[in-house]
């Protein structure tokens, strides 16, 4: 079984920043690609940023160049520096684990789930 839990969230103004933290834990070989969505009231869970445990990277298209995800094996946690926050990055960002190194933007293809944290981006 594997844990995750979000914390980092919070009110930022736009132009701020935000680090958001996913800790781990569980068996290792259950998370070998670690993703970050998040999601709107009335609206799907949509693809963020991911890592695999080999340090690929991928994000998407709205977030590149203003996001970093980035992962720290001896603290087993998964962050996310968000830089230069819009209004429209308001949700609830919530991480997830892949069991399989994959770089997937498809949410069904991760295995477990954080709770989330809410983060707004004020105008």
């Amino acid at each position: 079984q594997v844990r995750l839990v979000e914390s980092g969230g919070g009110l930022v103004q736009a132009g701020g920043s935000l680090r958001l933290s996913c800790a781990t834990s569980g068996r290792t070989f259950n998370r070998r690609t670690m993703g970050w969505f998040r999601q709107v009231p009335g609206e799907g869970r949509k693809f963020v940023a991911a890592i695999t445990d080999g340090g690929g990277t991928t994000y998407a298209d709205s977030v590149k160049g203003r996001f970093t995800i980035s992962g720290d094996n001896a603290k087993n946690t998964v962050y996310l520096q968000m830089n230069s926050l819009k209004p429209e990055d308001t949700a609830v960002y919530s991480c997830a684990a892949d069991r399989f190194p994959r770089i997937s933007g498809a949410g069904y293809d991760y295995n477990y789930w954080g709770q989330g944290t809410r983060v707004t981006v004020s105008s």
